[in-house]
């Protein structure tokens, strides 16, 4: 129960039980999920990066979910969040990133924040850049048109990207990218349909296995504080960049 894995359902509203607090009513339902390989997952700690009035900037570990789910919630970010204020503030998720990846993450605490911010990012005025490692040399055409446009699960979307280093004795090469749009797994489908899979992607692609996990990260947000109007920009500090 402690690990959020207990669900009380009254209608169309769910909570997240921890403990015995409330008396249930006819029609309620208690969900009860079980996973001893999940329960007794562990990863490295969320790190807080800044913390702000309506809003902190948080590095997320490779292994940890940004959410919850219904096996629980102890591997995940916002839980994270929560314990680290010990309860006193509210936590939404701004935006999310895969649990392979690691890298920076929004987390409002205020719904007027996170109404603010949820607008803002319909509105492509948060931008996030990630670095990567892929398979293989790119192209100098793909070099030169610096995006990548295959529709996924029927919509348009655009990654763009920028080379930044290719390594010969690894047959990989360092990508910069920018989500124009941010569809499910953008940037780890549109480099595997490019025939340059990100490596270690379990997922996406073939012959990209690596031991060190999945070459993404998170690693700079930029974004205008919707409350004091001022340009924010947060890069991901140097002892935590992995590629």
């Amino acid at each position: 129960m402690n690990k959020g894995a207990v669900l009380w359902r009254r209608g169309k509203q769910n909570k997240r039980l921890r403990r015995t607090q409330a008396d249930l009513l006819p029609g309620d339902s208690l969900e009860l999920n079980y996973d001893e390989q999940l329960l007794q997952r562990s990863c490295d700690p969320a790190l807080l990066i800044h913390e702000a009035r309506g809003y902190s900037v948080w590095f997320k570990p490779a292994g940890m979910l940004s959410q919850g789910n219904e096996w629980g919630d102890h591997l995940a970010l916002l839980r994270f969040a929560e314990l680290h204020w010990q309860g006193k503030r509210q936590v939404f998720l701004v935006h999310r990133l895969d649990r392979e990846a690691s890298g920076l993450v929004l987390i409002a605490h205020t719904k007027q924040a996170a109404a603010a911010f949820s607008l803002m990012m319909q509105q492509h005025k948060i931008e996030k850049e990630y670095r990567i490692e892929v398979k293989g040399q790119l192209s100098e055409q793909l070099l030169a048109e610096g995006k990548l446009n295959s529709v996924l699960d029927d919509k348009a979307c655009t990654t763009e990207f920028e080379l930044e280093s290719y390594s010969e004795q690894h047959h990989s090469s360092i990508i910069r990218v920018k989500l124009i749009t941010g569809r499910k797994h953008q940037i780890r489908r549109h480099f595997a349909l490019a025939g340059h899979p990100v490596m270690g992607d379990p997922a996406y692609g073939s012959g990209n296995k690596n031991a060190q996990g999945l070459m993404l990260q998170a690693v700079k947000l930029k974004f205008t504080c919707p409350f004091r109007k001022t340009a924010m920009s947060f890069e991901l500090p140097t002892n935590l960049i992995q590629i």
